[in-house]
């Protein structure tokens, strides 16, 4: 049998050892949710809308594995109807401090004759609503403004298509001081690097017969082709290293060897 002194010399050898694989495991199991509220150009695409893909899609892979992207994003969806049909209660539900809720509206919320449609001053209230809420669970809100349509003049340059709902974006951001993306101003920049021809294969551009799920060829000027949705994560990304988030730390560096 062990001798008492030798018992407790024993446990003053284990009990550290304990402690720190506990805080190691605790430590590795620890991980931040970014959580992604929106409509049809950021969210995840079913089988038969393939190749339309929302920017949400491509975005987790560029974290570390200490990062879960939860992509809630939704085609059609205003911040009014994402709201009423009890989209955002299970992310307040769910929040744990030090979270991310990436917040981008207007597609839908600035359309009049869309059913989703909502006024400036609901959406305003909207906005500010998963901005209280999310800090209310010491998460961390990121305002994105509207990603920009592909809409150019007849002079080539491209045409700002959210005016009204971009700004109160940006009201929102100021008065509640709320990190702010622009979007819309990023994605118009890159757009205008295309041109307007270029810029097509940005976008769920297909010809008659080139693909089995739009038989009749597609132009769309809203939702993202694969190129296209992963500029645009591209672009969050790095405004996401520009706010100095704490985000940022995770984003994976892809090193030369991983390319080969």
């Amino acid at each position: 049998m062990l001798k008492k002194a030798e018992y407790k010399a024993g446990l003053k050898v284990c009990l550290p050892l304990a402690f720190a694989f506990a805080l190691f495991a605790f430590q590795q199991v620890k991980k931040t949710t970014v959580y992604l509220i929106g409509d049809s150009t950021m969210a995840d695409k079913e089988v038969k809308a393939y190749p339309e893909t929302g920017w949400g899609m491509p975005f987790h892979y560029f974290f570390d594995s200490s990062v879960v992207v939860d992509n809630l994003a939704k085609n059609g969806r205003s911040t009014r109807t994402f709201i009423e049909e009890g989209r955002w209660k299970p992310v307040v539900e769910n929040l744990n401090e030090g979270d991310y809720v990436l917040i981008q509206f207007g597609h839908n919320d600035e359309v009049l004759t869309k059913k989703s449609y909502t006024t400036p001053e609901e959406f305003t209230a909207n906005l500010v609503k998963f901005v209280t809420e999310s800090r209310s669970k010491k998460a961390i809100p990121v305002l994105i403004t509207p990603v920009a349509r592909r809409k150019f003049d007849s002079s080539g340059k491209i045409e700002e298509t959210h005016p009204i709902y971009t700004q109160l974006v940006k009201d929102v951001a100021s008065k509640y001081k709320v990190p702010l993306i622009d979007l819309d101003a990023k994605s118009q920049e890159l757009l205008e690097q295309f041109g307007p021809e270029s810029s097509k294969y940005l976008y769920n551009y297909l010809s008659r017969g080139e693909n089995p799920h739009y038989p009749e060829g597609r132009k769309d000027d809203t939702h993202f082709s694969e190129l296209g949705a992963r500029k645009m994560a591209e672009i969050v990304l790095h405004e996401i290293k520009n706010l100095n988030l704490e985000l940022a730390n995770h984003i994976r560096v892809v090193h030369e060897k991983e390319k080969k």
